[in-house]
């Protein structure tokens, strides 16, 4: 045996807790309303819940079901299951009986905690899920909790505050499954490991600055990607952790400031809102990094949050890949250019993370595309950082995997100076006469205009052409503008083909991470389409 191989130890996010429970012992580590958790008290409650996941009869791989808001117990579950040897599933709190029933089935989860607000999505469906041995419910509010089930505070008393010897045994292992949106048919579980979370954790911490003065707002639900890794990260350099419930602007602009808060992540959706609610402030006190992603921000976005004093870091990644997986890492020489012009190079998606091993634009035949910013192709990755695979789908796995390499399904340019920027979704590309359109270009083109809010662009059938682009719009309160209006400034925009031909004034449709369901829009507008007539 080689020397050092007798002093190397595995890589897992558990370690995070350990160290800043020591070096930070006495810091604020949780900050939930009026109450305030200091490491050395978080890492004693992480203790009682794992030790008493074990004594209740956890077995090593034993999935623990999470249905909770960023609440304290969302973020000691990040630490105490896989401490005890179990893998988190955390499931997305907006979801139906009927698709929570699928996830908990599916996953084989033993345990479920759920916070008593959501307790009446759970109780119709306890009685079809067998292998759910035990129910703890969380309260956090006035919500009654569900019948027959065990109080979290006093589950973690049935535990001891002593230090709990780590159950892992190979850095590979799952740490966490999480399930994803599941538009185009069933959700499919991603597997996350140990050493992913660590090194993306690890990520998280040196791409968006994280420090031990870092006091961080969970705005990011910890049920999407685990919080993109950052309930490792924050910890792991002893930062602060503030909970949040749920996202209101008025709420979030006060815990800024209230607070002093530092860093928050945010998709574009949210970011919108905030930046249109009267209680905005005009220039931040403070410094405020923001890192964004979920869906491209338009120039427009980003060149906002920049005149209101806030860093922003636009990211971009897939359930798949832990969360973020690149970012448009700023140039010194973009400072010379006027704002507009520096807000449309941080619009890009940028280049790999630091801990990210490979990233490429491919066409079909898995060549690389030309880096002249034209050429499309698919966005395709690699290395520890990409997912171990579909739970239970192997077949899936492989389809995902073709070729080496991990496919993305989004479809990008490659400029010149190695950057990529994302033209849309395989499915979201219209293709009108022949002409590839960016749904997303039409999209930023519409956010330029003052009394857009949000915006969503979709094919929409064509008799003659295939499909053309259809915008549906959210106007900004008090703002009035005709679909024509709209219509002629994107004529004055950009090419004539890539206009939309109609505009809807309606309310999106989302996902519960903010995310615009482009699916339903283009749903209603296909019905009675059976195929998609490509025009001449």
């Amino acid at each position: 045996m080689i020397a050092g191989e007798v002093c190397r130890s595995l890589l897992t996010p558990q370690v995070f807790l350990d160290r800043s429970a020591v070096v930070y012992r006495e810091k604020v580590a949780v900050i939930h309303g009026a109450k305030r958790w200091t490491y050395g008290e978080l890492a004693a409650r992480v203790n009682r819940f794992a030790s008493a996941l074990r004594r209740a009869g956890l077995q090593h791989g034993d999935r623990v079901a999470m249905l909770c808001p960023n609440v304290p117990a969302m973020l000691e579950a990040h630490f105490a299951v896989p401490l005890a040897g179990g893998v988190l599933v955390c499931v997305n709190t907006r979801l139906s009986a009927h698709e929570i029933e699928y996830i908990l089935e599916h996953s084989g989860s033993r345990f479920l905690f759920v916070d008593t607000e959501y307790a009446q999505q759970v109780e119709p469906i306890r009685a079809n899920l067998p292998a759910l041995e035990h129910v703890i419910s969380v309260q956090d509010t006035d919500h009654p909790p569900l019948r027959d089930s065990i109080d979290y505070e006093m589950f973690l008393h049935r535990g001891s505050p002593d230090r709990v010897p780590s159950a892992l045994q190979d850095e590979m292992e799952t740490i966490s499954i999480n399930y994803t949106s599941g538009t185009t048919g069933r959700p499919k579980g991603v597997m996350y490991s140990h050493r992913g979370a660590y090194l993306n954790a690890l990520g998280e911490i040196i791409e968006t600055t994280l420090t031990p003065e870092a006091i961080f707002l969970w705005t990011v639900p910890m049920f999407h990607c685990n919080g993109w890794c950052f309930p490792w990260g924050v910890t792991a350099v002893g930062g602060t952790h503030v909970c949040l419930r749920k996202v209101e602007p008025a709420q979030v602009w006060d815990l800024i400031q209230r607070e002093g808060v530092t860093h928050f992540n945010a998709a574009p959706v949210v970011l919108i809102s905030l930046l249109n609610h009267p209680e905005r402030p005009r220039h931040l006190e403070g410094p405020l990094t923001v890192t964004t992603g979920g869906a491209p921000p338009s120039p427009t976005l980003l060149e906002h949050m920049n005149e209101i004093g806030a860093r922003m870091i636009h990211v971009y990644g897939l359930t798949e890949t832990y969360g973020p997986y690149t970012l448009c890492t700023p140039q010194a020489h973009w400072r010379e250019l006027f704002a507009d012009q520096q807000a449309k190079l941080l619009a890009r998606q940028g280049v790999g993370y630091v801990v990210a091993d490979g990233l490429r634009v491919v066409d079909e035949e898995m060549r690389d595309v030309p880096r002249d910013g034209h050429a499309m192709g698919e966005v395709v990755m690699r290395g520890n950082i990409v997912m171990k695979g579909y739970y239970n789908d192997p077949d899936a796995t492989d389809e995902a995997f073709r070729g080496g390499w991990f496919h993305s399904g989004d479809i990008a340019v490659m400029h010149p100076d190695g950057y990529i920027e994302l033209r849309d979704r395989s499915k979201d590309i219209i293709i009108s006469g022949g002409e590839n359109i960016s749904s997303i270009e039409v999209e930023q083109t519409l956010y330029r205009h003052a009394a857009v809010l949000e915006v969503a662009v979709v094919g929409i059938p064509h008799e003659r052409w295939g499909e053309t682009p259809k915008a549906f719009v959210t106007l900004k309160n008090g703002n009035k503008v005709t679909a024509q209006e709209l219509m002629t400034f994107c004529r004055e925009e950009i090419a004539h083909f890539k206009c939309p031909t109609q505009i809807e004034f309606t309310v999106l449709p989302k996902t519960s991470t903010g995310k615009i369901q482009k699916y339903v829009l283009r749903e209603k507008e296909w019905a009675g389409h059976e195929t998609r007539i490509q025009g001449a």
